[in-house]
């Protein structure tokens, strides 16, 4: 066997190659690319291996074409086949790029279209092929253009007129870059083709339709690279300042212990964890004078950012309430009034709330539809109260609020909570429950305050062992000790 090696062949032959070595760099660099949208990364692999096939088989066909045998007359008509077949399914892989990159907004009809049109193209090539109505091979095995040649290239050009009016009608948000990549990568084979289509020899269909992916590749690369740059920056950004904003919540509630040493009528400790880096639960406590002791639980609807402002203005309001000697139900009204004047996003808190009178014992509370308090009793178990419940802080404008009492002797502990205590999940979706929680308490109800709650979170973090926490958990536990002045 004898190359015939003509210089046109011999060009087309080292430029082919080259697209080869070059698309498969680029297939490898895209494949190990993590910065790439998922779809458009799946189309660029199809896409360039569909052009890796197409190359390959063209630079077969320019090795053989001339040499004699059966043998090689029948590989000559597979790997044409396969050729200008590979063209058709590119085409069709570039419309769907095109597609990923669009705001088309129904593309079903246009994803059928394309699909009618992979189908003919195959179609077209399969009875071309049977009746050697699109290329030939002489007695010398030498390739040669049938009179309906034309058709090879009809469907996947049909394609290109579709991604062009695409970009032209829905891609005006795309970057402009990469619209201008599409564009390059249109226009080069749509000009091949029409030169092509009338000149045979140096293959400008392989030239342009290589260079072009090669440049559209390097331009989405480039722009997913500086988008991906300039989220890390953003990200970066916020993460920094929602640490700030975790610090200045942190700085807010309450958290020197012990909290009033000068106080041996009681002891308190509290705790949140959120499940963000900010979150909507908080606690409060503070001496509302010499005698009374005022202490908060709640929880903000929501999480995150939105709930930990809203966190903030609810607790402020809600102490200064409690500052001016208000009773419970009245702080809790007029909170309610007060958050409801100006609550445009409908958010809500659920809230609860005592006053304890450090002479006595005496508790007077009011809860706004929040979790049901637990009275942990000297020497005794400890008891879910089922105290009368208000309607949320913030949920309607007018509401009134009810007080209850409960009446506290030396020794015994409240313990308040929000719902990410009874609702924390393990990874079977099973809630932690009340009973949990409740047996928990009876196992550190001798313990102090800060053991209470540290007992209860090691019995919450058993019980969810390695699942993710959703919701904040916040929890409070005050003894009253006694030996106050009398009433």
């Amino acid at each position: 066997m004898i190359f015939s090696v003509t210089p046109v062949n011999l060009i087309n032959m080292l430029f082919i190659a080259a697209g080869v070595g070059i698309c498969g760099l680029c297939f490898l660099q895209i494949t190990a690319s993590v910065h790439l949208r998922k779809e458009v990364r799946r189309y660029f692999q199809i896409f360039l291996l569909l052009l890796l096939l197409y190359i390959s088989t063209h630079l077969a066909r320019q090795l053989m074409d001339g040499l004699p045998g059966a043998g090689v007359r029948a590989a000559l008509y597979i790997v044409t086949f396969i050729e200008v077949l590979a063209a058709g399914f590119m085409a069709h892989m570039m419309s769907m790029l095109v597609l990923s990159v669009s705001r088309v907004k129904e593309k079903k009809p246009l994803l059928i279209a394309l699909g009618i049109l992979l189908f003919v193209h195959t179609a077209l090539l399969i009875v071309g092929r049977c009746f050697d109505l699109i290329y030939t091979f002489d007695e010398s095995n030498i390739y040669h253009r049938a009179p309906l040649y034309v058709l090879s290239n009809l469907c996947p050009l049909i394609m290109l007129v579709i991604d062009a009016v695409l970009l032209l009608r829905f891609c005006g948000e795309v970057d402009r870059r990469v619209k201008s990549a599409l564009w390059v990568y249109l226009i080069a084979p749509i000009a091949a083709i029409v030169v092509q289509s009338a000149f045979y020899g140096v293959q400008l269909i392989i030239f342009a339709t290589v260079g072009a992916a090669v440049y559209l590749f390097s331009v989405i690369v480039q722009n997913q690279n500086e988008a991906y740059e300039k989220q890390q920056k953003e990200s970066s950004r916020i993460e920094t300042e929602l640490t700030m904003a975790s610090s200045i919540q942190a700085d807010m509630l309450p958290s020197i212990y012990p909290a009033f040493p000068e106080r041996p009528e009681f002891d308190i400790y509290a705790s949140m964890d959120p499940a963000k880096e900010v979150g909507g639960d908080f606690y409060d406590f503070f001496l509302v004078d010499e005698d009374h002791l005022g202490f908060v639980m709640a929880d903000v609807s929501g999480k995150g950012v939105p709930a930990a402002l809203f966190m903030m203005a609810s607790k402020i309001i809600l102490a200064n309430n409690a500052m001016l000697g208000k009773s419970p139900a009245t702080v809790l009204t007029d909170a309610n009034n007060a958050i409801c004047a100006n609550n445009r996003e409908e958010m809500f808190v659920t809230v609860w709330l005592g006053i304890l009178d450090l002479r006595t014992g005496r508790v007077v509370a009011a809860n706004a539809g929040h979790e049901r308090p637990v009275w942990m009793h000297a020497g005794g178990d400890c008891e879910l109260m089922d105290d009368p419940h208000g309607f949320v802080v913030g949920g309607m404008e007018g509401m009134k609020y009810k007080e209850y009492e409960i009446q506290l002797n030396p020794g015994d502990k409240l313990f308040l909570y929000t719902d990410g205590v009874p609702e924390a999940t393990d990874a079977n979706e099973k809630l932690f429950g009340n009973e949990r929680m409740l047996s928990a308490l009876n196992g550190v109800r001798d313990a102090a305050p800060e053991g209470v709650l540290k007992g209860v979170r090691r019995a919450v973090d058993a019980f969810v062992k390695d699942a993710e926490q959703f919701d904040d958990l916040t929890m409070l536990c005050l003894q009253y000790r006694g030996g106050g002045k009398t009433a």
